[in-house]
């Protein structure tokens, strides 16, 4: 296994983080620990790359696994879009800092999810953990995308 440096691109590369930037990969690839660390449902960081400014935006979220199926989402607001769905929207490419059962970065590629049909099973299973009864409401206005990690096997949805 070689450890070495993930990014979104060399400006997020440089980014300061509190936690160790070097993720666990063998020929390019996530390893299988990490691949385990990811498939836990848990507050991460996310960082994206500034749709203007090209500068790079963390943010805490929350990261779910439902059925071996990832995807982060917040809280549903009618007002506006947020900014990292904006960003993700301009630019695909992201980082995934796990920082709970190991500190490690993991580059990926996002998805916007926009179909209300690929977007209800999501947001109820976000509801469920969340112990809200507001589903129809998170499934109009809640943001949700869908990640993209090459592990060492296959393409591993991150949602």
């Amino acid at each position: 296994m070689i450890l070495t440096q993930n990014r979104l691109d060399s400006d997020i590369a440089n980014t300061p983080s509190s936690h160790s930037t070097m993720a666990a990969v063998n020929g390019g690839n996530v390893d299988e620990n990490t691949l385990n660390a990811l498939h836990r449902s848990q507050v991460i960081d996310l960082t994206t790359k500034g749709r203007r400014s090209g500068q790079p935006r963390k943010i805490e979220i929350f990261l779910h696994d439902e059925d071996g199926l990832l995807f982060i989402s917040g809280m549903p607001r009618a007002d506006r879009t947020r900014d990292w769905i904006h960003n993700i929207a301009a630019d695909p490419q992201v980082v995934v800092h796990l920082k709970q059962s190991m500190a490690v970065d993991i580059p990926a590629t996002a998805r916007v999810v926009t179909d209300l049909a690929e977007r209800r099973p999501l947001m109820e299973a976000a509801a469920q953990r969340w112990g809200r009864s507001d589903v129809d409401e998170m499934v109009q206005h809640s943001p949700l995308i869908v990640l993209t990690v090459t592990d060492a096997d296959e393409q591993v949805k991150v949602q």
